[in-house]
């Protein structure tokens, strides 16, 4: 091709990516010689990065024009770790696979060795090996390189190959005896393998491989130590579900499961509990076929007895009794073994454990008898007189003091740190907050308080760090034009909107707008508590540098975000004296921050006064005034809602809510509107909207004196974690038990619902907001066990969630405490007209506290449930509970609460 025919060519071939013509592309290149795609190649590189630098709103073009350019780039490259780099690219990342074709068009005429490096080096990226599997795939089969074997790659090849003919697929496939044992070595199995269906059908992966191995296309041993060591490494159980599934397909022989001792051990004490079941019961079988050692079964014994599962448990003691009566002399190591179990919280098991401790009793010398009569003083009470029959006053307990309940001690607030002292100190702060290194809501505030402070001190010296420091942030960018863009236009991203205003790179109108359209929320309360942050955020970015802003007045002195009312005083003295008045948001901020409770309060309200300044007047009044904003909140039963809508197929429980806030008229004239929804008069607030809220860490600092309102907002996230098994939700409780003011029903109900999560850390989060409130005096153990009584009844909150929260409580020392929790549900919970699932285990928990405790109540109807017939774990629990009741109701012995420094 002559020069300006070639010219002409590269021209066009710049129009058609411009244009988004991505078709046209292979068909220009191909026109093009080495040396025209060389002489191309800039301008294509150039008009990517123009292209990224494009407005979301014209993202409809931006995409057509990537998908031209991903085609171009690739073709234009003679590299193939740069042709890697550009498709790699995540800007022109293909959702929708349109440029697969033509990208093998383009690549049609290179080399094959040329071909699998590109292929190699795509199957190291794993979105485009995953979500691109076709175009990796197609580049492997024409350059006859490696199959690749990264995650990536297998991610893709077990999407694309699950259909209707898997097995048929796999069979034909040459790749399937390379990737399948690489299946084992991934740190997450491809969901396609867990969730492909039951045995029965054709998408069924482990069905399909345990044919593949008895047709002899896969090595049978292979996946048998797959799988083994797979399940060995551990994990997640959905992560462990495909390879157990396909060793119980494939079966074990006498000698694989023999020259596996060691890992079947290693499993029942460590997996999952349904790999820890199969393990055990593999190890049950070799010891029923008598090659399970006593010293084998003794080291697998210790670990599954403390497991939680009862059932494992139970599997356990079983075993024992077995091979206590099979193998003579076994008693002296096997014993102390068993009687690990007389600590378990399932007093059944200690029961079981007892007894078969009593059965083989005599077969032990003196030396181990003391043994297990000391591991005795562990057992429930309702077991010392068996216990003491049995060994004798030795297995009684240790003193007869009285009961003296453990709870954790009070919190102190700590004090948050001076802003930084040095433009070098704040410029550390700054990064650490700007690029989330750190979201703690303290630091947040420390490091805007000192933007603040230098900016309007020593403000060219900050402008110069904060160049050099923020060269590379996403708000120094400008567009080809000069102009800076606008990365503000969904929100302000923390502190940095208030960076990029001190440089300048913030857009006047985007400010106002900001200011004018963002002060006002209509319903959610939701969105309304973000846009207190944002609303903050961008008022100081308006201030920023000026007189008019030396300060803030909100930077909380403590780290729940209050502030001592003295502090505060002297603030406004300080603009008093400078002749500033307080920015809106900042003012309103502080009051709501201000610490009623504080001792100097009430001397405060009376220096504030004597500022005469109108905020010194709204000081004052705010300090005597009603302490709370909490909206009324009302639980409507289930099968109600306000709306008289039905969703989901059942009433949801952020349906039921309602929320009324009570009007504030100090709030409702003096705030700026940001906030003043929080005094409206007695308006419904949406709150069950379905915003993404971006701010929640700062929702405490919002309201950190006021714990009941911040407890009505935290309501919804809770009821839709509780419900859909969400998980980390329960951070708010931690701040609801920490921070000051009131307690009341939306405190509590918060609480309710924290233990009734499905994952054990977020109760674990409400356990300890739970003790804290009870070591304040905060705790209406009543309100609770009533409100707790109600979401059991209803099916929200499942009682074996609950019981194991309970537990862990009662685990800490604070037997007296859960116990009148308990004590508060238990009376509506034994005559439900639903007989509640699992109450007995709730039962076994207040039982237990009782016994310890040596508490006194009158349950109703616990007599009916106790002299009901039958031995199911509700009846027997019933008749221990009523049993404790009764014989410690006469004792001397009163329990006594009080904070502990250290728990025992």
């Amino acid at each position: 091709m002559s020069g300006g025919n070639e010219e002409k060519t590269v021209r066009s071939l710049l129009v058609a990516v411009r244009e988004g013509r991505a078709e046209d592309v292979p068909g220009l290149l191909k026109e093009l010689g080495s040396a025209g795609r060389k002489a191309a190649l800039p301008e294509v590189k150039a008009l990517r990065t123009e292209v990224r630098g494009w407005d979301w709103e014209r993202w409809h073009e931006q995409t057509k024009v990537q998908r031209a350019l991903r085609v171009a780039g690739a073709g234009c490259h003679t590299g193939a770790a740069a042709a890697a780099a550009w498709i790699g690219g995540r800007d022109l990342f293909d959702w929708d696979r349109s440029t697969t074709d033509l990208l093998l068009d383009v690549l049609s005429d290179r080399e094959p060795a040329w071909l699998g490096d590109v292929a190699q080096r795509l199957a190291e990226r794993p979105a485009v090996a995953q979500d691109e599997y076709r175009l990796v795939h197609e580049l492997v089969a024409r350059s006859g390189c490696a199959v690749p074997t990264t995650d990536g790659y297998i991610l893709g090849w077990t999407a694309e190959m699950t259909d209707g003919t898997l097995l048929e697929r796999l069979r034909d496939d040459p790749q399937t005896p390379i990737l399948v044992p690489r299946i084992f070595d991934m740190i997450e199995t491809p969901d396609r393998l867990t969730w492909s269906g039951g045995p029965g059908s054709p998408t069924h992966w482990p069905t399909a491989l345990k044919a593949l191995a008895d047709e002899g296309v896969l090595d049978r041993a292979t996946l048998v130590d797959g799988c083994v060591a797979r399940l060995l490494r551990g994990g997640r159980a959905r992560d462990l579900r495909f390879p157990l599934t396909l060793l119980q397909l494939l079966g074990t022989d006498v000698e694989e499961r023999r020259g596996r001792t060691a890992e079947w051990i290693g499993m029942a004490a460590d997996a999952p509990s349904p790999v820890a079941a199969y393990a055990q019961e593999v190890l049950a079988g070799l010891a029923a076929e008598g090659w399970l050692s006593v010293q084998d079964l003794a080291e697998m014994t210790g670990p599954v007895l403390f497991r939680t599962e009862k059932k494992l448990v139970r599997a356990q003691l079983s075993l024992l009794a077995k091979e206590l009566r099979r193998v003579p002399g076994a008693a002296s190591e096997l014993l102390p073994l068993v009687a690990d179990a007389f600590g378990h919280a399932d007093t059944g098991i200690q029961e079981r454990a007892l007894k078969l401790v009593g059965r083989h009793l005599a077969e032990v010398d003196e030396r181990v008898r003391e043994e297990l009569a000391g591991a005795a003083t562990a057992l429930s009470p309702a077991h010392r007189r068996a216990a003491e029959e049995l060994f004798g006053a030795a297995a009684g307990p240790d003193d007869d003091l009285p009961y003296e309940e453990i709870l954790p001690p009070v919190p102190e607030p700590r004090r948050v740190a001076g802003p930084a002292e040095t433009v070098a100190e704040l410029i550390e702060d700054l990064v650490a907050v700007s690029k989330g290194r750190t979201d703690a809501p303290e630091e947040f505030e420390r490091a805007l308080d000192g933007l603040v402070r230098h900016a309007h001190r020593r403000r060219e010296e900050l402008i110069g760090a904060v160049e050099a420091a923020f060269a590379d942030a996403f708000w120094m960018e400008k567009d080809p034009d000069g102009r800076n863009r606008d990365p503000f236009h969904h929100g302000t991203y923390g502190v940095d909107v208030v960076l990029a205003a001190l440089m300048g790179r913030v857009r006047h109108e985007r400010i106002h707008h900001a200011l004018v359209h963002g002060r006002r929320v209509d319903s959610c309360a939701h969105l309304g508590m973000d846009r207190v942050v944002d609303a903050r955020l961008w008022e100081a970015a308006s201030l920023i540098g000026s007189e008019r802003l030396p300060f803030l007045l909100a930077a909380p002195t403590w780290h729940t975000g209050a502030i001592e009312p003295s502090v505060l005083v002297e603030r406004l003295r300080a603009y008093r004296d400078a002749g500033i008045e307080p920015a809106p948001v900042d003012l309103a901020q502080a009051l709501l921050r201000v610490r009623k409770a504080d001792p100097s309060a009430q001397d405060a309200a009376v220096a504030a006064a004597e500022l005469g300044t109108r905020a010194g007047e709204r000081l004052a009044d705010w300090l005597t005034a009603d302490a709370s904003l909490a909206p009324a909140v009302r639980l409507l039963p289930r099968g109600d809602t306000e709306d008289r809508t039905k969703r989901e197929g059942k009433w949801r429980l952020m349906d039921r809510l309602v929320l009324k806030i009570r009007e504030r008229r100090a709030v409702r004239e003096e705030f700026p509107p940001v906030l003043q929804w929080l005094g409206g008069a007695g308006a419904e607030v949406n709150h069950r909207c379905t915003h993404w809220i971006r701010e929640e860490q700062h929702w405490p600092g919002v309201l950190p004196d006021d714990r009941e309102t911040l407890a009505t907002w935290l309501l919804r996230g809770l009821a839709v974690a509780v419900e859909w098994d969400q998980r980390g939700v329960t951070w708010g409780l931690t701040a609801l038990a920490e921070s000051d003011g009131p307690v009341g029903p939306a405190t509590h109900l918060a609480v309710a619902i924290g233990l009734g999560c499905r994952h054990a850390e977020d109760r674990l989060t409400a356990v300890d907001a739970l003790l804290v409130l009870a070591a304040r005096g905060d705790l209406d153990a009543p309100r609770l066990g009533g409100t707790l009584a109600g979401l059991v009844g209803e099916g929200t909150v499942k009682p074996n969630r609950l019981a194991d929260a309970s537990r862990t409580a009662a685990a800490t020392g604070a037997y007296a405490t859960t116990w009148a929790v308990l004590a508060g549900a238990l009376p509506d919970l034994l005559v439900a007209e639903e007989p509640v699932r699992g109450l007995g285990e709730l039962l076994a928990v207040a039982a237990d506290c009782v016994e310890r405790c040596g508490a006194t109540a009158e349950i109703p109807a616990l007599d009916a449930v106790a002299e009901r017939g039958g031995s199911s774990q509700l009846v027997v629990q019933a008749r221990r509970l009523r049993k404790a009741l009764r014989n410690l109701s006469a004792s001397p012995d009163q329990a006594t609460t009080q904070p502990a420094e250290n728990r025992h």
